[in-house]
C-alpha cells in the first residue's frame, strides 16, 4: 500500500487517534458549558456582548467540528479552499447585510441607538 502511495505520488496523511478526538469533544463540551452558563446569568444576558459572545463561542464549535470531525484538517488543500472560500464570502455577506439593516432599523425607529 506505500509502494502505490508512492507511486500515484500521494502522501499517507494520519488520521485522528481516539486521543484527538476525546480532546475535541472535551474542548466543545466546555464551550457548550460556558454558553449555558452565560444564559442563565441575567446581567450577563443584559449585556451588550452576549450576543456577540455566543455567535463567537458558537462559530468556533462550528468550525472545531468541520476542522477536526469532517476531517477537513486532513483534506487536500483544494477541499479545504473550496469549503472556506464560499463560507468567508456568505459570512461576510452576511456581516454586511446585518450592518446595513440594522442602520436601517435605527432610521425608521424599530432599534434604539
Amino acid at each position: 500500500m506505500a509502494d502505490h502511495a508512492q507511486a500515484s505520488g500521494h502522501a499517507h496523511v494520519e488520521h485522528p487517534t481516539w486521543s484527538t478526538y476525546w480532546k475535541v469533544a472535551l474542548f466543545l463540551t466546555i464551550i457548550t458549558v460556558v454558553e449555558v452558563w452565560a444564559y442563565y446569568i441575567p446581567s450577563v444576558v443584559n449585556s451588550r456582548f452576549f450576543v456577540p459572545a455566543l455567535l463567537i463561542m458558537s462559530a468556533v464549535k462550528f468550525f472545531t467540528v468541520v476542522y477536526y470531525y469532517m476531517h477537513l484538517k486532513y483534506d487536500h488543500k483544494i477541499f479545504r479552499a473550496l469549503f472556506t472560500g464560499p463560507l468567508t464570502i456568505a459570512a461576510l455577506t452576511l456581516i454586511g447585510l446585518l450592518f446595513l439593516f440594522s442602520k436601517i432599523a435605527i432610521k425608521i425607529g424599530l432599534l434604539n441607538s
